[in-house]
Parts: C-alpha cells; structure tokens; sequence
C-alpha cells in the first residue's frame, strides 16, 4: 500500500530528472555524430590547406586560397545546420519538461 503513494515522487523523479538527462546524454551524442558525419573540426582544422592536398609549385597559393574559399561556404552550411539542430533538441527538451504541466493547466482550466 505504501508504494502506490510514492508513485507521484517516483513520476516527478522520472519525469523532470532522469528523463531530461538521458535526453541530453542522447542530443549529446547525437551532436558528436553530427559534427564527425559533416566534418566541421576537419574543416575548421584544415582551413589554411589546400582543398585537395595541391602541392605542385605555382599552385600551391591559388590552391589554398580556392581551399579557403570552398571550405568557408562549407563551414557556414555547417554551422547553420547545427544551429538549426541545437535549437530543435532545446525545443524538444523544453516540451518534453512542460508536457506534464500543460495537461495539468488544461485540465484545470476546463
């Protein structure tokens, strides 16, 4: 009998701690794969080399210079696809927590 009234605690442990930490651990770790699959450190890392390893002399400078062109818009497609993927997991985050409370207000306000 005594565990049914534990059964609120033990949903708001749930629910508003060990659920949203294995979520981050999950966007976490999704995050990392995303970086590793689209190659932003190597990008960033390799900036001022040339695109394709172009050593020959008297294309050495237009090699890096066509690598740093090519790798900025690469970059910026990059970032701007993570932004929108960061932003997604804070969204989806944020609903996860607030769903409990949003059924509980609809339910009083009805």
């Amino acid at each position: 009998m005594g565990f049914y009234f534990s059964l609120p605690i033990i949903f708001l442990r749930f629910w508003f701690w060990e659920a949203p930490a294995s979520i981050i651990s999950f966007f976490a770790s999704l995050n990392s794969a995303f970086l590793q699959l689209f190659s932003l450190p190597l990008m960033v890392k390799t900036y001022f080399k040339p695109w394709k390893n172009e050593y020959r002399q008297g294309l050495v400078a237009f090699s890096i210079g066509m690598g740093m062109f090519i790798k900025t818009f690469v970059i910026l497609v990059d970032l701007l696809l993570f932004i929108t993927l960061f932003l997604t997991e804070i969204a989806l985050t944020l609903a996860f927590i607030f769903f409990p409370i949003a059924v509980v207000l609809s339910i009083i306000n009805i």
